[in-house]
C-alpha cells in the first residue's frame, strides 16, 4: 500500500462520461504536480499512479471516446457505484495513508457525486484515516448552480475552474449555512497546448458542436446550414464541422438530432468536412473556433485563438452562451459571412482562468498547496455532506436510490455482485449489456423523439 508521503501519488478517478474522464483524469495529473508532502521534487515522477473507474450507465464512454480523450490510465475498469465501494473504498491496515488511495476524484454528474459521497462516508464511517476526496465541474457551469453545487457539498475540495466561479460557489454554500471551505480556485485541466500563430495560405473555421445545445432539430439544422453556406460563400476556406460522438455513442448529454445525420440530406461543398478527434489537435488547425457555448471555446481562447460564440439563436440561459456576456466574442453567422473576428476581453479571459501565458501554469498553486496541506494531516474529518435525513428528507433519499444506495447510504441489497464472473458467464453477461445499451440508445435517439412529436400533435 502506499503512502501519504510517498513520492507518486495513488489516484482514483471515478467517471461517468468521457468529457468528465477527462477532466477527472487530467485533474488527477494536475494534482499529483509539485504537491507538498508528496516527495522531493527531485524524485517525484511527472504523473500520479492513476487507477480509472467507469461508472455504469447510459453515457459510459466507448473505447474509441476514451482514445480520443487521450489519457490513459495505468489501470481501467467499469464498476457500479457499490463495485467502486469495494475497491476504492476499502481501508487498508498496512497503508500510512489509511486505504488503496491517496485521493480520489469524482468526476460525476451531481446526483452521482452525493451518493458516492455517502456511500464512502458510510464505507468509512468510525475511521478518520482516508483518502483525500475531490470533485468539481467539467466546464461552463452555466446552469443548476445551487442543485449541482450542493449535491458536491462534503467532498475535501470542490474545484472551481476560476477566480468568477470560486466567488458564485462560495456564495452558494454560505448561502445555506454550509462550509465554504473545501471550494478551492484552480482551472479547467485540459487547457494548453501551442499559442496560435496565423499560417500563409492556411484559412480554417472549426464549428464546434453540442449534444443538447441546441436541443431542437429545427435549430440544429439552422446551424448546420448556415455552416454549409458560410463553406460556400468561402471556397477558398476549410471549414470543418467537429462532432462530438459518433451515432450510437452517449456523452454526458443525450444528442437526439446528430449533425452528421442531418447533414447526410445535405448537398454539401467541397471545402466542407465532418471530424472526429481531440479537440486540442483540432485547436492546432484552426484560424476561427465557432460554437455556441462548447468549453472547446475556452480551450480556443486559451490559446489565442480567434473565437465566436453565436447569437443568431438568442443569447440564452437555455443555451449556456449568456456565460460569455463581457467577452467580446458574441457574434452572429451574418457578422462572420462577412469577415469579423471577434477580440476577447483581456479582463473577462482573466476572471475566467483562461489567460493565455505563464498565469495558467500558476492556476493550480491553490489547489495544489491545499491537497498538500490534506494529505500531511494524519487524520481527516468524516466525510459530511450538506444533504441529510435533516436537511433534505424529501431529496436525497430519491438521489441515493437512483445509484441502489439506501438513505443511509449504504448499498441495497442486488446493488452488485458478490464476485465479478469469469469466462462464459462473463461474455454472455457482457454482451447482453451491450444489446441492453444498443436498445435504449435506439429508443432515446429514435423512438423517444418520435412519441414527443406525436405527443405535440
Amino acid at each position: 500500500m502506499p503512502s501519504r508521503t510517498d513520492s507518486r501519488l495513488r489516484i482514483a478517478v471515478l467517471a461517468d462520461s468521457d468529457t468528465r474522464w477527462k477532466w477527472g483524469a487530467l485533474t488527477a495529473r494536475r494534482l499529483a504536480e509539485q504537491v507538498p508532502g508528496a516527495g522531493s521534487a527531485a524524485s517525484r515522477p511527472a504523473a500520479p499512479d492513476l487507477d480509472g473507474f467507469l461508472l455504469r450507465g447510459r453515457a459510459t464512454p466507448t473505447p474509441r471516446q476514451l482514445a480520443e480523450v487521450g489519457v490513459a490510465p495505468d489501470a481501467l475498469r467499469e464498476v457500479t457505484m457499490a463495485q467502486f465501494f469495494d475497491v476504492a473504498g476499502e481501508l487498508g491496515s498496512g497503508s500510512a495513508g489509511g486505504g488503496a488511495y491517496d485521493v480520489i476524484v469524482l468526476a460525476l454528474v451531481g446526483g452521482a457525486a452525493q451518493a458516492a459521497l455517502h456511500g464512502l462516508a458510510a464505507r468509512w464511517l468510525g475511521h478518520t484515516r482516508r483518502p483525500v476526496i475531490v470533485t468539481g465541474y467539467v466546464g461552463v457551469v452555466y446552469e443548476k448552480l445551487a442543485d449541482g453545487l450542493l449535491l458536491r457539498h462534503g467532498a475535501d475540495v470542490v474545484l472551481a475552474n476560476s477566480r468568477h466561479d470560486a466567488e458564485r460557489f462560495r456564495a452558494v454554500y454560505e448561502g445555506v449555512g454550509a462550509d465554504a471551505s473545501a471550494v478551492t480556485e484552480a482551472a479547467l485541466p485540459f487547457l494548453g497546448g501551442a499559442a496560435y500563430q496565423e499560417e500563409p495560405g492556411r484559412d480554417t473555421v472549426v464549428f464546434a458542436a453540442q449534444p443538447s445545445v441546441p436541443e431542437s432539430r429545427a435549430d440544429r439544422h439552422y446551424l448546420l446550414r448556415r455552416l454549409v453556406d458560410h463553406a460556400r460563400r468561402h471556397p477558398g476556406r476549410e471549414v470543418v464541422l467537429k462532432l462530438r460522438s459518433k451515432p450510437g455513442e452517449h456523452t454526458t448529454h443525450i444528442e437526439e438530432h446528430p449533425f452528421q445525420k442531418l447533414a447526410k440530406g445535405m448537398e454539401l461543398p467541397p471545402n466542407f468536412s465532418l471530424a472526429y478527434g481531440n479537440m486540442g489537435e483540432i485547436l492546432d488547425r484552426t484560424d476561427l473556433l465557432v460554437t455556441v457555448s462548447s468549453t472547446a471555446a475556452l480551450e480556443s481562447l486559451h490559446r489565442s485563438v480567434p473565437t465566436a460564440v453565436l447569437t443568431d439563436l438568442g443569447v440564452r440561459e437555455a443555451l449556456g452562451n449568456h456565460h460569455f456576456l463581457g467577452s467580446g466574442c458574441l457574434a452572429s453567422w451574418d457578422r462572420l459571412d462577412a469577415g469579423h473576428r471577434p477580440a476577447p476581453d483581456a479582463d473577462w479571459l482573466a476572471a475566467q482562468g483562461v489567460a493565455p501565458g505563464a498565469a495558467y501554469h500558476r492556476a493550480f498553486d491553490q489547489v495544489r498547496e491545499r491537497m498538500g496541506e490534506l494529505l500531511a494531516q494524519d487524520t481527516l474529518p468524516p466525510i459530511t455532506p450538506y444533504y441529510t435525513a435533516a436537511t433534505a428528507p424529501g431529496y436525497l433519499p430519491g438521489v441515493l436510490a437512483r445509484h441502489h444506495l439506501a438513505p443511509d447510504g449504504t448499498p441495497l441489497p442486488g446493488a452488485a455482485p458478490a464476485n465479478e464472473p469469469t469466462g462464459l458467464r462473463r461474455l454472455i453477461r457482457d454482451a447482453v449489456r451491450d444489446a441492453a445499451r444498443g436498445a435504449y440508445r435506439h429508443g432515446v435517439q429514435r423512438v423517444a423523439p418520435v412519441i414527443r412529436r406525436m405527443g405535440e400533435l
